[in-house]
């Protein structure tokens, strides 16, 4: 048993809305026991990850990233492995996002203001962040400014889908997310599908594995409302539809909405299994 190894393919970081460094997330997950991690930041990828691949602090770490997709009209995320981070197809991709983000947060904020009663500007919440403006930086503003306790509250009352000052993003479809994740030289998996309300996983499988995936993310930390389908399940139709069962902890760092690094371990034969695919590896 001691000679196991083990990976998180599902980390953020300060470049997205993380807590910590690639550097400091790397010699975090080493500590926790892991050999391997992906860094996989919403819709980028931060200037510390060069190439698709690397040894940090010990520990073998992927170039990924989590893009927001149109997946069949629900929204959810693709991740991709072994990317080369500077590839024109992801920087154009990242380039339409940022922008998306940007007016998004900006209307956000707006409504903010108009049903808080806050003094609050977008420059504010982008100041918290080096890399995309997301959610957990305005949630933190709410805190600040004492309209909500914690960043769950600033969620469940107001940011998240449903709340007084939530505004959805707008995505692009699965197929052209894949396809730059592919053009990068990477590998396609579906982020934390049980978080997706299809009545047919199967038949969502067949017609991303059709746009090119390569795999689903099956194991998560899901609470227990999240049950359109089991685990256990999951792995069988990854099975059946010979799609690699990768799995992450989508872990944010210490003091952030999700601080879950440990929770998941994945057996590091997904890391070769991943490798093997990518075309840059």
């Amino acid at each position: 048993m001691g000679g196991e190894r083990f990976c998180d393919l599902h980390l953020h970081t300060k470049w997205s809305d993380g807590t910590l460094s690639v550097v400091e997330t790397a010699r975090r997950a080493k500590r926790a026991g892991f050999s391997a991690i992906a860094i996989t930041d919403h819709d980028t990828v931060g200037p510390e990850l060069t190439a698709p691949f690397a040894v940090i602090e010990g520990i073998e770490v992927i170039s990924g990233v989590e893009l927001k997709a149109d997946i069949f009209g629900e929204r959810g995320e693709i991740l991709g492995y072994f990317i080369q981070p500077r590839h024109p197809a992801l920087q154009e991709l990242f380039a339409w996002m940022a922008k998306a983000r940007v007016r998004r947060m900006q209307e956000m904020v707006r409504r903010c203001r108009e049903v808080l009663g806050i003094p609050l500007a977008y420059e504010e919440v982008a100041a918290r962040t080096e890399g995309s403006v997301g959610r957990p930086h305005l949630a933190a503003e709410l805190v600040k400014h004492g309209v909500a306790a914690t960043f769950e509250e600033a969620f469940d009352r107001f940011l998240g889908q449903g709340g007084e000052c939530y505004v959805p993003l707008p995505r692009a479809s699965s197929k052209r997310v894949i396809e730059a994740i592919q053009a990068a030289g990477g590998v396609a998996a579906l982020a934390h599908p049980k978080l997706l309300p299809f009545p047919d996983f199967e038949e969502v499988l067949r017609r991303l594995k059709a746009e090119g995936m390569a795999a689903v993310e099956v194991d998560y930390p899901y609470s227990e409302e999240e049950n359109q389908t089991s685990i256990p399940e999951l792995r069988m139709l990854a099975e059946k539809l010979d799609l690699i069962p990768t799995g992450g902890s989508d872990d944010h760092g210490p003091g952030s909405v999700r601080e879950t690094l440990g929770l998941v371990r994945v057996p590091y034969d997904v890391v070769e299994r991943l490798s093997a695919l990518s075309s840059v590896t």
